[in-house]
């Protein structure tokens, strides 16, 4: 999301007649875009914008600027007016489409800026862009906001309730993406999966936009993050299994394994729901890509509780497991909750579960011995042609040129600790 929104960003700047540098001495222009789901991220921005204050010495006629996560929490605003004076412009994650108004009002008038709004006011479509265009994927936004308010996460806090895009201004945006050439196309939200809950019209959802989008015309593949469990529905799964330009990847966060912690994360269910949903989504999708998010050391987490997370990575064996060390968050509820567990608790049990992970995955890897899958192709290397899978793994075919950003069928030959080889299909 916060790779996307730079983008939009970028793109404001380039429409006003800015290059990008790679330098920031030559810059005249540096935007923070912020992050604050983890206290350790906050810190790291505090850092890097201090950094800038030199710059700006040398340099008076430098515009710094502070947007996104972290100045829409409470206070943050102030505290960042407060703490680096020499930063031109701040605000936060509802208003980014005025970034471009709030640039040329500061050149003209040489005033700071400051302007977070309390509250989303809706969704604005007209904002420029500028893609990374990072193996031809381009990230496309289908709703905004969160209405979960898991005990953990500021992000509710920081962007607002959820609300969707309309399938019309989404279709358009994909069908220009596609002419222009993008090989996968990524939806993006905080929750794909409640998209539309906010629409009359109910027949309007998550499952109906990826359908529609299955049935343009084109050579591309559909991605989207993030699934939450509690919103995967059987119809959502089919559509899936059944669309020949959707991946059959899923990234389905748990967070944990233990039903008591679920609870208190408000996470909305239970372990076993959570693995009847691996179950259907096997049933449909055998050789489906399932990824998810684990948090260990939640305040109150016993080994027991950490021991039933444990337990679901080597019963659903995760072909990706991306696993944090829960961090306090100001505002959120789980801030508040006695019995926080110490750094080294968290530390052991991180290594502990990121130790069963690999091991999980070294297997899978042998098991893709003799798969087919299909591929982009990326660049030439020493160690053969690098694709990348619908999944986002990394592939080397061995042996042959390809066309850069061009689809291919691979099968996979054999593996070594850390990558995979493959062979063209017969027809490729």
């Amino acid at each position: 999301m916060n790779v996307h929104e730079s983008e939009k960003l970028a793109g404001m700047l380039v429409s006003l007649g800015y290059t990008k540098t790679e330098d920031m001495k030559f810059a005249d222009v540096i935007v923070f875009n912020t992050c604050s789901i983890r206290d350790g991220v906050d810190q790291k921005i505090m850092g890097n914008i201090g950094a800038t204050k030199k710059l700006k010495k040398n340099k008076p006629s430098l515009v710094i600027a502070v947007c996104g996560c972290m100045t829409q929490a409470d206070g943050a605003s102030e505290k960042v007016s407060e703490k680096f004076p020499f930063v031109d412009i701040i605000f936060g994650t509802h208003n980014i489409h005025l970034f471009k108004e709030y640039l040329l009002k500061h050149k003209d008038s040489k005033k700071k800026i400051r302007d977070v709004w309390e509250k989303e006011k809706g969704i604005f479509e007209t904002v420029e862009m500028l893609r990374d265009n990072l193996f031809s994927n381009a990230w496309v936004n289908i709703n905004y906001g969160c209405n979960n308010f898991c005990s953990y996460c500021i992000v509710p806090y920081v962007r607002g309730r959820e609300r969707s895009r309309s399938p019309e201004d989404i279709i358009v945006e994909v069908k220009g993406l596609i002419n222009d050439g993008y090989k996968y196309i990524t939806l993006l939200g905080q929750n794909v999966n409640s998209y539309g809950n906010d629409f009359e019209d109910k027949s309007i959802n998550f499952a109906y936009l990826l359908k529609t989008l299955n049935e343009l015309e084109g050579d591309f593949r559909l991605k989207f993050m993030t699934s939450h469990p509690k919103d995967l529905s059987e119809d959502l799964i089919k559509v899936i299994a059944e669309g020949d330009k959707i991946s059959k990847y899923i990234h389905l966060p748990i967070q944990s394994g233990n039903n008591k912690v679920l609870r208190e994360m408000n996470r909305k269910y239970t372990r076993e729901h959570y693995l009847c949903l691996i179950d259907m989504i096997r049933k449909y999708m055998p050789d489906a890509y399932i990824s998810t998010d684990i948090i260990v050391g939640f305040p109150g987490e016993t080994e027991d509780e950490f021991l039933d997370t444990k337990d679901i990575i080597e019963k659903v064996r995760y072909d990706g497991v991306f696993a944090f060390m829960y961090s306090r968050r100001k505002g959120t509820v789980a801030d508040k909750m006695e019995n926080q567990v110490d750094e080294d608790t968290k530390k052991d049990r991180i290594h502990r579960l990121l130790q069963v992970s690999k091991s999980i995955t070294k297997d899978k890897n042998k098991e893709l011995v003799g798969k087919k899958l299909n591929v982009i192709a990326v660049k030439n290397t020493e160690d053969g042609f690098e694709t990348m899978s619908d999944s986002g793994k990394t592939i080397f075919v061995e042996n042959t040129d390809l066309n850069v950003n061009n689809f291919y069928t691979v099968e996979i030959t054999r593996f070594t600790k850390n990558k995979l080889f493959a062979t063209l299909t017969k027809g490729e």
